[in-house]
């Protein structure tokens, strides 16, 4: 379909202050609200409709089959005509997924008709992602890419009135800071949410304190990051007894007096009983109704039908002297009158985790649920950045169906960010379908990066041989390299500095060189495949019994070329073997900056050093498990473990190992050293130190988890210290800003610990610590994926890496968190962790750097041409850089990609959208948390950037239009107006001079030339 952009009359500003009149109902925006009644109880109702993007099914099973009677097509279908036959009504869509579909299907005249009822603020967009994403288990990079989309598809097919101005979080299990942070930098007004813990809702009921303004980025951004966020009174649903689904099992309202079941007076007493209790917890004389719930409104007129009976007879009560007073409204319109009351908020600065529904149903086994697949999400984020980066610098056009393969890879990471999807919270099935997404995007991304090299590879006419892609590397197994003796390797850095980074790649053969792009032969080691990797039967197939390892060097944006050539007459390196630890002395291996110590007896780690900083501490570590608590969860104490609900049979681990000693292998070559662990029949390590690294990778082979005692088990890797952590640990916030945690305890209300291990599991997106901050020491583990972690004793972190359950949690799932691979036992799953000690001033450096560089990996691609350097050489290129110079080591280009654009009009064809961030927070380090200036002028090498505009983060209006409403809060002073302006933060001498703040994200549409 092609682009279709409409003018509105927009009003995203604040109208004169609502006196009861009837706004102009050809303008959106604040000005299209229905008028309330002051000096009465308004009660907003607010008919919606929460459609999974995939659940219990797929989501196109969803959107097109008659499944449990859920179409999701026919909700929009329903809605419509009835918006479109009275001007009073209103109604919210959320999933952009779901609408984009529908939009897509419909002809000129019905999308003529939602783009005049979107204009006329009757139908409006709120939240605007391509889903309602999870919160615990998503980084940030993916979170704002998936909302960009969404934004994207309303900008364009609809127009500016479509522009979303709250977010709508009713349904994910947890609630995170720096979601809340980047909601406020996307424009958002206001945050409204269903699920917090129990206790915490108990105080917020009592104090009258559900609604706050919460400080996303308090000692970072400030102001900016500030949030209006309220909790909903009933999750999402309507009060007991108004449900007025086709699916609802209440009464509907029977208001013919003939009939012997009228009951118009008690229907009306209910809801003001209703009304009277939900408005007692409120600070203001507004209250929102959500009158709605998953899938509903198939069947509009049913709703609508007795909602209009429910307004005009409780309405009627204003004569008999009631003060209550229901109109139609949307969260935007309430929002706008609780900010007219003029009110002064409580604030928060911690984040709502975890979400607790009982006393022993803690939502916190989703954290770690599905672990394959939750690594799968983040390699292809990354993949996904690197897509787009690479089309614009090659400037690849609608011929090269760039725009259609980035799209298919851009909706399939969309869907992914589900509060279902990425959270391992679905049927299997829809698992399964979810990992077929993104198999079928990363397919389509290749054809781009592709279509990329032909463009930045040849060196005159040449043309440029085609790329292949190996998506098995993480367990070894490679059919480029296995089966052709000559290949070339292409590593593109999406990085906007040079980066060192070891390249491993399975091999039939050990004798092997290794030719680097300027023609020097580059020192690499081989290795045998350890005995854990060659037992995963995903590998079934595979030739390599061999692993060869060198270090590459990459250029900023740009990629770099290495030639491998295997032939048992060459000159290669040795083939190095495994020896054994235990029954020997002591083992030490590693490199400039740390050691590691095996004990010779048990083979367990027992010591870490920081060689340059003169730091060393006991440390041990081992994999254990949780038994998972069965249970029907008929009623609390029965309350099961599943992919919800993390709930352990005890407090203590288990160890996995049965004996006092974990056979343990040493191999020690020049660039790497490892040691091979073997925990179980199920359970291996690999524990390596490269020669230029500050850290330890500790790799991972786990499953499948044994069952055979009829118990479900939660694996954890667990490391000990004596370290001084004084109950504290902190971790991630979506892979930004770290949070301090306090075991067993909560900043916000006093906590009834009733699950001791649970109640402290918090999200690790990217990285968790302790410190003991007597001897200036911090101990800091980054994981490749999101996963649970907690600190349950003091000098202790553990991380559950995986998770095999025999019972539902019933939740809704309805089946246990139970996957089985390819040769259908239980799955097996790899990852890594990367562990490194320093000194508390100087550890910030270190793990944003290495966060950084793990989820911006580079990009991998193989060649098969027979052809020497020399020749190669002539017709290609074998380094390239897109950048003229590198970033600073403070700033991260998190978005490069080609743009339809939300500025003025474009001076050019194409403009690009280009994101830059600052990654540090404020005094995290004293060189690189400075403020920092990155000039624009001369900074790319395929194009100039002559002109910007600054956008909103979600890059769908310009940064200098944006209005948001402003608070007055009981730790600040009050505002002298009511709104709150973003001045893009512009150098008066050169536009093109962008200067970053720590932790800010600026989005820019860019013109070049």
């Amino acid at each position: 379909m092609g682009k279709i952009h409409v003018v509105c009359k927009c009003t995203f500003g604040l109208p004169n202050k609502n006196d009861g009149r009837q706004f102009s109902q050809d303008s959106c925006g604040y000005a299209s609200c229905n008028p309330v009644k002051d000096g009465m109880i308004n009660v907003h109702l607010v008919p919606h409709t929460h459609d999974d993007v995939g659940w219990l099914k797929t989501v196109d099973q969803y959107y097109y089959q008659e499944l449990n009677h859920i179409q999701v097509q026919f909700i929009l279908d329903s809605v419509i005509p009835e918006l479109d036959r009275d001007p009073s009504k209103r109604f919210i869509y959320v999933e952009i997924a779901f609408f984009a579909r529908w939009f897509r299907e419909q002809l000129d005249p019905m999308r003529h008709t939602v783009k005049r009822l979107v204009n006329e603020g009757r139908l409006e967009f709120i939240l605007g992602g391509w889903c309602m994403n999870d919160e615990g288990a998503t980084h940030y990079n993916a979170i704002i890419d998936q909302h960009t989309l969404g934004f994207e598809f309303l900008r364009t097919s609809i127009g500016d009135c479509a522009r979303p101005r709250i977010a709508w979080q009713i349904d994910p299990f947890g609630h995170s800071r720096e979601q809340a942070s980047i909601f406020a930098q996307f424009g958002f007004d206001a945050l409204f949410f269903g699920r917090l813990h129990y206790q915490d809702k108990a105080k917020r009921l009592n104090t009258t304190t559900l609604e706050m303004v919460w400080h996303g980025s308090p000692q970072n951004l400030g102001e900016k990051s500030d949030l209006f966020t309220g909790v909903n009174y009933n999750l999402y649903n309507a009060p007991d007894g108004f449900c007025y689904d086709i699916h609802c099992d209440d009464p509907p309202i029977m208001d013919d007096e003939r009939m012997h079941d009228y009951n118009v007076n008690e229907t009306v007493e209910n809801f003001l009983k209703a009304v009277k209790d939900q408005a007692s917890h409120y600070a203001t004389n507004h209250i929102m109704m959500t009158m709605g719930s998953d899938f509903q409104y198939q069947n509009a007129n049913n709703w609508f039908k007795n909602l209009d009976k429910l307004i005009q007879y409780v309405n009627s009560q204003q004569s008999q002297g009631s003060n209550v007073n229901l109109i139609y409204s949307t969260p935007s319109c309430y929002t706008f009158q609780v900010n007219r009351a003029n009110k002064t908020w409580t604030t928060k600065t911690d984040d709502f985790y975890p979400y607790a529904q009982h006393e022993h149903s803690i939502w916190t086994g989703f954290y770690t649920s599905r672990a394959a697949l939750k690594g799968y999400d983040r390699r292809t984020n990354n993949f996904l950045q690197v897509v787009m980066q690479m089309d614009a610098l090659a400037k690849l056009e609608d011929t090269d169906n760039s725009t259609y393969n980035i799209q298919i890879l851009k909706e399939s990471m969309g869907v992914n960010q589900h509060h279902d999807g990425i959270s391992g919270t679905s049927k299997q099935v829809v698992a399964d379908d979810y990992a077929e997404r993104l198999a079928s995007g990363v397919m389509e991304g290749q054809k781009v990066v592709n279509d990329a090299y032909r463009k930045l590879l040849p060196i005159g006419q040449s043309t440029a041989p085609g790329q292949s892609f190996c998506t098995l590397l993480n367990i070894s197994y490679c059919h480029v390299t296995e089966t052709n003796s000559e290949f070339q390797v292409l590593m593109y850095n999406p990085i906007g500095r040079s980066v060192t980074y070891y390249m491993e790649i399975p091999l039939p053969d050990h004798s092997v060189t290794v030719t680097g792009p300027n023609g020097e032969i580059v020192p690499s080691q081989v290795y045998p495949i350890s005995p854990g990797t060659l037992r995963i039967p995903e590998r079934n197939g595979s030739l390599a019994t061999y692993q060869i390892f060198f270090e590459v060097q990459l250029p900023p944006l740009g990629f770099s070329t290495y030639f491998i050539k295997q032939d048992g007459s060459l000159k290669s390196p040795p083939k190095i073997g495994y020896r054994r630890i235990n029954g020997g002395p002591d083992v030490v291996i590693g490199n400039e900056y740390i050691s590691l110590t095996f004990d010779g007896s048990s083979g367990k780690l027992k010591q870490m050093k920081n060689l340059k900083k003169n730091i060393d501490i006991e440390l041990s570590q081992e994999y254990m498990y949780y038994i998972g608590f069965p249970g029907n969860s008929s009623e609390p104490k029965f309350q099961a473990s599943g992919a919800y609900v993390f709930r352990p049979k005890g407090t203590v681990p288990h160890n996995i190992t049965v004996e006092a000693s974990v056979n343990s292998f040493v191999s020690e070559g020049v660039l790497v050293q490892e040691v091979y662990q073997v925990f179980s029949s199920w359970l291996t390590q690999v524990v390596r130190v490269y020669e230029t690294k500050q850290y330890a990778e500790f790799r991972w082979t786990v499953g499948p988890i044994a069952i055979g005692d009829k118990t479900g088990k939660e694996v954890i890797n667990m490391f000990r210290t004596k370290l001084k952590s004084e109950s504290l640990f902190y971790t991630d916030a979506n892979g930004r800003e770290i949070l301090q945690r306090k075991r067993n305890h909560r900043d916000t209300w006093k906590l009834n610990l009733t699950e001791p291990i649970a109640e402290n599991y918090y999200p690790v997106n990217s990285r968790i610590y302790i410190q003991d901050k007597s001897k200036n020491i911090q101990f800091t583990v980054l994981t490749d994926r999101s996963e649970g972690g907690s600190s349950i004793q003091d000098g202790e972190l553990e991380i559950m890496v995986h998770r095999r359950l025999l019972y539902d949690d019933s939740l809704g799932v309805h089946e246990p968190l139970n996957e089985t691979g390819l040769d259908r036992k239980g799955l097996i799953v790899r990852g890594s962790h990367y562990m490194f000690l320093d000194s508390i001033d100087s550890s910030a450096a270190l793990h944003r750097d290495l966060a950084e560089k793990l989820f911006m990996a580079p990009s991998i691609s193989f060649t098969t041409e027979k052809m020497a350097y020399a020749d190669w050489s002539k017709k290609f290129r074998t380094n390239w850089s897109g950048l003229k110079q590198s970033l600073p080591d403070n700033v991260h280009l998190l978005t490069l990609e080609q743009f339809a654009g939300s500025g003025p009009a474009p001076s050019v064809k194409q403009p690009y959208l280009l994101r830059l961030e600052h990654f540090y927070e404020r005094n995290e380090d004293t060189r690189l948390s400075q403020p920092v200036t990155v000039s624009l002028k001369d900074l790319f090498v395929p194009f100039d950037v002559t002109n910007v505009v600054e956008l909103t983060l979600g890059a769908n209006m310009p940064l200098s239009q944006l209005n948001r409403l402003k608070w007055k809060t009981t730790d600040g002073q009050p505002k002298k107006d009511t709104t709150l302006r973003f001045e893009p933060a512009s150098s008066s001498v050169d536009p093109l001079s962008i200067t970053l703040d720590p932790m800010e994200i600026r989005t820019f549409q860019v013109d070049i030339s």
